[in-house]
């Protein structure tokens, strides 16, 4: 069989039965010339992936293309781009109704004419999806005061990969009971289903927002930020950067704010009696420049990863990435753990680096990298014995025909 002639072909008929399904609106090609359905109603993503399941086409998961590259193998490409409705915000409950392919920037905006937001800051650029940023899990300096992504997220829809739409979680702030399938989805990199659209925790938009930095020794700055969280100082961030992610010529630990004018107040100046630190606070007009550069860092490499470690192992944790890595691109939650770097590196020593960590219970995430990257390592690869068999499992319930092209595992442990 003459591939290079095979190839356009099934593109060609995938394209002739998708415009039937969608129209000719909701389809197009993209720039590798494959067939890229455009669904934009969470009823018509699922008739495109039962058309997959059956005809056994590979799909291939976009968004906006602002995060993960668009390079893995597929028959047919999905985007969420029309899935761009933020469909209702209710200020009384705290909760916005949002399709996945709709930006942040936009939700933003929306959401800050009612007096409300979203707060999570993830990497990357302003306009990212939500449903990238769920799929992912990449949350930003925010989770330290709010909680990672999943704490945000109340349900969601998603359709599988043979096509079957599935409600999971609700709309309303409250415990649920039982198996959490949204959970399921948040950092799942869209290997158990596509998400549609998602129902999601607001809060008041917060009067005040202050940042203060401190400069100095990474080993300093860590320590101060235990003793700050060690008194119950918690700020909404304490985020320690690089001098390379900062553009700085020394480490940087930045503390910010968010709440009333008196709150926020009262927590500066206690933070400035505080040790022996010296903190200074950022002019109100570039504290969004500065928390911006810190977001955008994340795309300064080819490669980005996060490894969960606690509050008191991010120093060991930093040494092992300048060891085994370089100490250019790096964020971490000075107070409460986890670590964000970025790069470039050979395969080998990021399966080194993972190896490494695993034997300290240090869990490492590929965040965003080359298709052939995470081909062979997967997004978070085998960490703990009995995991793939797990990952599996859910992955036959969610996606029976595999016609999702997602590498959870790396190729070793597929």
């Amino acid at each position: 069989m003459a591939c290079s002639e095979e190839r356009p072909r099934l593109s060609n008929a995938i394209f002739t039965r998708l415009r039937a399904l969608l129209g000719t609106s909701g389809v197009d090609r993209d720039a590798r010339g494959l067939a890229r359905a455009n669904p934009d109603t969470s009823d018509a993503l699922s008739l495109v992936c039962r058309l997959a399941h059956e005809e056994g086409w590979k799909i291939r998961v976009e968004g906006r293309g602002t995060w993960l590259p668009p390079d893995a193998p597929a028959d047919l490409v999905v985007s969420t781009v029309a899935l761009e409705q933020i469909v209702s915000v209710s200020p009384a409950d705290l909760v916005a109704t949002v399709q996945a392919g709709a930006s942040l920037e936009a939700l933003r905006r929306r959401l800050a004419d009612y007096g409300m937001w979203l707060a999570v800051d993830p990497p990357g650029r302003p306009e990212r999806s939500i449903g990238s940023v769920i799929a992912t899990a990449t949350a930003g300096p925010l989770r330290h005061g709010f909680g990672p992504v999943r704490d945000h997220v109340l349900g969601c829809t998603v359709a599988t990969g043979d096509g079957r739409l599935v409600n999971a979680g609700g709309r309303v702030v409250k415990n649920v009971a039982g198996y959490d399938l949204t959970k399921l989805q948040v950092g799942g990199f869209g290997g158990f289903g596509i998400i549609a659209d998602v129902h999601l925790r607001l809060r008041a938009l917060p009067r005040a927002d202050v940042t203060l930095v401190a400069r100095g020794p990474r080993d300093v700055l860590t320590s101060a930020a235990r003793d700050l969280v060690s008194v119950h100082l918690l700020p909404s961030a304490l985020e320690l950067l690089s001098p390379a992610l900062a553009a700085e010529s020394e480490w940087v630990l930045a503390a910010r704010f968010l709440g009333t004018d008196a709150a926020v107040q009262a927590d500066v100046r206690r933070l400035g009696s505080f040790g022996d630190q010296k903190w200074q606070p950022l002019p109100a007009d570039r504290t969004a420049a500065f928390w911006s550069v810190a977001a955008r860092g994340s795309l300064g490499g080819p490669i980005t990863l996060r490894l969960g470690v606690l509050g008191d192992g991010v120093d060991e944790t930093i040494d092992l990435l300048s060891h085994d890595l370089d100490e250019g691109l790096i964020s971490a939650g000075a107070g409460l753990g986890m670590i964000r770097w970025t790069g470039d590196a050979p395969i080998e020593q990021l399966r080194s680096l993972r190896r490494a960590a695993a034997a300290r219970e240090i869990p490492m995430t590929l965040e965003r990298a080359p298709w052939p990257v995470r081909r062979a390592l997967g997004h978070f690869g085998a960490y703990r014995e009995g995991v793939g068999q797990l990952v599996g499992r859910l992955r036959d319930t969610f996606d029976p025909g595999q016609c999702l092209t997602v590498a959870l595992e790396g190729a070793d442990n597929a």
